[in-house]
C-alpha cells in the first residue's frame, strides 16, 4: 500500500533567500498550493525541497508560486527515488 504513487520531489534553487522569514514565506506559497505534501526550505543552501503530487502540479507551477512570492526561482531537481526498481526498462546495459 504505498502512498507515494504520484508523488514527485522536487529540489528548487532560489535566488533571494536572506533570513527564516525568507524560509516561511516560500513555505507558506508553496504549501497553499492543492497537491504540495511538504516543503522544506533552507536559506544557508538557497533551496527547496517539495514534495508534491505529479498528476496535480508541475515544477513550474511551483517556481512561479516562488516567483510570485518575491523570490526568484532559478532552476531544479528531480532525484528519482524509485529508479533502482526500473533500472531493467531504462536500459542501462
Amino acid at each position: 500500500m504505498p502512498q507515494d504513487v504520484g508523488d514527485q520531489l522536487a529540489i528548487i534553487k532560489i535566488d533571494g533567500l536572506h533570513c527564516h522569514k525568507c524560509e516561511q514565506t516560500i513555505r507558506k506559497a508553496l504549501t497553499a498550493m492543492g497537491g504540495v505534501h511538504e516543503v522544506e526550505v533552507d536559506f544557508l543552501s538557497g533551496q527547496a525541497s517539495v514534495l508534491y503530487d505529479r498528476d496535480a502540479l508541475t515544477v513550474k507551477q511551483l517556481m512561479d508560486a516562488i516567483n510570485g512570492a518575491g523570490y526568484r526561482a532559478t532552476g531544479y531537481n528531480q532525484p528519482h527515488p524509485h529508479a533502482s526498481r526500473h533500472a531493467d526498462s531504462a536500459g542501462s546495459a
